[in-house]
């Protein structure tokens, strides 16, 4: 038991330390960060004033390290995501929002069902958009190694955001990847996308109005088509080259016509009302995730629609518990 208390003082001590380095090396890329901020015209009183309190969040490094994407597999994940509890709590929310939603799906053409699917997942239908502090969050990822640029260059974005008054930073309150309101957009997304719904002179992503209409804007631009299909789970025979096994969603790759894969597709019956001509991909989300996963199965064809989910999230189980959770919504509405 003594060496047990000698054990955890040396560990604390040394996390202090660790913690106290952490800390200044922070406070010095801080420093610098602010130079390169004030070059790309942020003025030094936005600077100062939204970035005064910024700290280095141990927490966000962890949680950047053990995503759900990361260790969970394509079942369980999907499973968690598209539950009774969720659908019920996402019809319940289309009854009490209907006009809105209907107005939505017909001003930019995408399906409410695939909306309220997102809004769901993303942020259990606006009941859980995040507590962390934004600036914080995107400053320690910033000063992080592993994807330093993207979150450098979101941290600025969202500084601009804050110089042009489009966002109050004492409201920054969301994820801790940096994303902010009830569809969880980034910086750059709520730049390029958002929009004011209710024509109220201000961009409100944590009021539906806004969200809603912003996620359908931000969802019409990059290219999804209403009533196109997503992705089918399939058989697949072990003739398939593994050269058209997609494990990863930084890249889709060896895409071909439905016809050509057809043949490797036990159960491609279920296909056959598609157009053969369509192209496709195949992808086996687990073989490189899960240990001891087996190579064909799980199996996805995908389509051009399942990309765009990509975009959006670019994670593989991401985009089909997405579609899956949409499809019963379909089933229900």
């Amino acid at each position: 038991m003594k060496l047990i208390k000698v054990l955890f003082i040396f560990f604390v001590i040394c996390y202090s330390k660790s913690l106290a380095n952490i800390t200044d090396e922070f406070n010095l890329w801080k420093s610098e960060f602010k130079k390169e901020a004030l070059e790309n015209n942020i003025s030094e009183k936005t600077f100062d004033e939204a970035m005064s309190n910024v700290r280095f969040l141990p927490k966000v490094i962890e949680y950047d390290r053990f995503q759900p994407e990361f260790y969970e597999d394509t079942r369980t994940y999907i499973s968690k995501r598209t539950s009774k509890k969720k659908l019920q709590m996402g019809l319940e929310y289309y009854n009490d929002n209907t006009q809105l939603i209907n107005n939505v799906e017909k001003d930019f053409n995408v399906e409410k069902e695939l909306l309220l699917a997102l809004m769901g997942i993303e942020t259990n239908f606006g009941n859980y958009v995040g507590k962390m502090d934004i600036l914080s969050s995107l400053a320690t990822l910033s000063f992080d190694k592993r994807r330093s640029e993207f979150f450098t260059n979101e941290l600025i974005t969202l500084l601009r955001l804050i110089e042009s008054k489009t966002i109050n930073y004492k409201t920054l309150y969301g994820s801790w990847a940096g994303a902010f309101g009830f569809f969880q957009f980034m910086p750059s997304t709520i730049t390029n996308y958002a929009i004011d719904y209710n024509s109220d002179n201000a961009i409100d992503l944590k009021n539906k109005e806004d969200a809603y209409s912003s996620a359908a804007n931000y969802l019409k631009k990059i290219g999804w088509k209403k009533n196109r299909p997503c992705f089918y789970q399939i058989d697949l025979n072990k003739d398939i080259p593994k050269k058209y096994l997609n494990v990863s969603a930084k890249k889709i790759h060896h895409k071909r016509k439905l016809k050509f894969f057809k043949n490797y597709i036990n159960n491609n019956d279920k296909l056959n009302f598609l157009d053969d001509n369509i192209k496709t991909a195949i992808i086996t989300p687990d073989k490189d995730i899960i240990p001891d996963a087996q190579t064909l199965n799980p199996a996805y064809i995908i389509f051009d629609n399942y990309e765009i989910i990509l975009k959006w999230n670019r994670s593989l189980r991401f985009a089909l518990a997405v579609c899956t959770l949409k499809d019963k919504f379909k089933d229900e509405i």
